[in-house]
């Protein structure tokens, strides 16, 4: 079956992903060092359910870049890799290609499994990515990740991210519109539930309701919506008509927790094509500032979802582009500090733990 996700040639619009990947702003090191702060709560137990690792273009963020940031102080007790492109297999169909950045990330793990670069368990779960939308030959793919997984492989990212402005279409492939609903990207999608594979969701706001049905459709199957559901009311595309668009995703988010297979994480916001503008300011936001302005999407989602379907995460290393690691689990924990010890625990390590079926106690 013909894939429904083609490759971006250089002379297509938008050729590459280059929310973060490549560095959108030079020096933001030096930036980022003109704002520190004491962290807070050392002691909570977290689980970093999504970041990302590659090396190219001059950008490398692999265990040690990301253990720098791990051990700034935050308990970070492990963490979940998700899939950016990274250290595809050559030489193999391109349908068989992404089985290469499960192995590279399951060697990544087995490093941290043997304690040699300390306590934290990088890659402790696996989110690789995989061709759906070509139906059940799939599950060739799949089957090739799990024995790739060293027992990590946790289930796949799809970004099915669509807008009517061509601007915001920056995967890595072209998405059609509404391929969510497309019959093969279901038989694709339902080689999953059987494998105990989840699915990373990325999409962009106007697709929520699309996303639940979906995951009305198949129930079994666990739904882990990426970055609160892709908000751009802040885009050139919706700011003339941000209150609107917002009010759109709140009802959407709503509707979509009626789906109990679906999780939220909550963060990607410090992306800087969302538009929030904190990556242009002089100096970067302490977290009261990020807390103001994250807080009450955050709390939305909370309120609709529950804690214990809401896991925080750092989206790093795109995130880093507006706060620095430490500085963003301290907004974290500002935003959260109104709830319970167990909703807490829910929101930075249980939901992750239950979602990606991690062991790490």
């Amino acid at each position: 079956m013909p894939s429904k996700l083609l490759p971006r040639k250089p002379s297509d619009p938008n050729p590459r992903n280059t929310h973060g990947a490549a560095g959108q702003y030079p020096g933001r090191e030096e930036w980022r060092a003109l704002h520190k702060e004491s962290v807070i709560d050392p002691d909570l137990p977290i689980i970093d359910p999504h970041h990302h690792m590659w090396d190219r273009n001059g950008n490398r963020y692999l265990i040690h870049e990301f253990l720098a940031d791990a051990n700034t102080g935050h308990n970070i007790r492990g963490s979940v890799f998700v899939e950016c492109g990274s250290f595809y297999r050559k030489g193999v169909p391109p349908l068989m290609a992404p089985v290469g950045e499960v192995e590279f990330a399951n060697g990544i793990a087995a490093m941290s499994a043997s304690s040699a670069y300390g306590d934290t368990r990088v890659c402790a779960g696996i989110v690789g990515t995989a061709d759906i939308s070509v139906g059940a030959e799939v599950a060739q793919v799949l089957d090739a990740q799990i024995a790739a997984g060293g027992g990590r492989f946790r289930g796949i990212r799809v970004s099915t991210k669509w807008d009517p402005d061509e601007a915001l279409n920056t995967t890595r492939y072209i998405v059609p519109p509404g391929v969510m609903k497309d019959d093969d990207f279901r038989k694709g999608f339902a080689t999953l539930g059987p494998r105990r594979l989840s699915f990373d969701a990325m999409i962009y706001h106007p697709q929520l309701l699309e996303l639940a049905d979906l995951a009305r459709a198949f129930p079994g199957t666990t739904i882990v919506l990426n970055h609160i559901g892709g908000l751009v009311a802040l885009t050139r595309t919706y700011l003339a008509r941000k209150d609107e668009a917002t009010a759109h995703w709140r009802t959407s988010m709503k509707e979509l927790a009626k789906c109990p297979n679906v999780y939220v994480k909550l963060g990607g916001l410090g992306m800087p094509y969302l538009g929030l503008g904190f990556e242009q300011r002089a100096a970067p936001a302490s977290s009261e500032e990020l807390a103001k302005a994250w807080g009450p999407l955050f709390e939305h989602c909370i309120e609709a979802f529950g804690p214990h379907r809401c896991m925080f995460e750092s989206n790093y290393p795109p995130d880093r582009e507006s706060v620095d690691y430490p500085v963003l689990w301290n907004t974290c924990k500002r935003i959260a500090a109104k709830y319970s010890a167990d909703e807490k625990r829910a929101l930075f390590y249980g939901t992750a733990a239950k979602a990606y079926r991690l062991n790490l106690d």
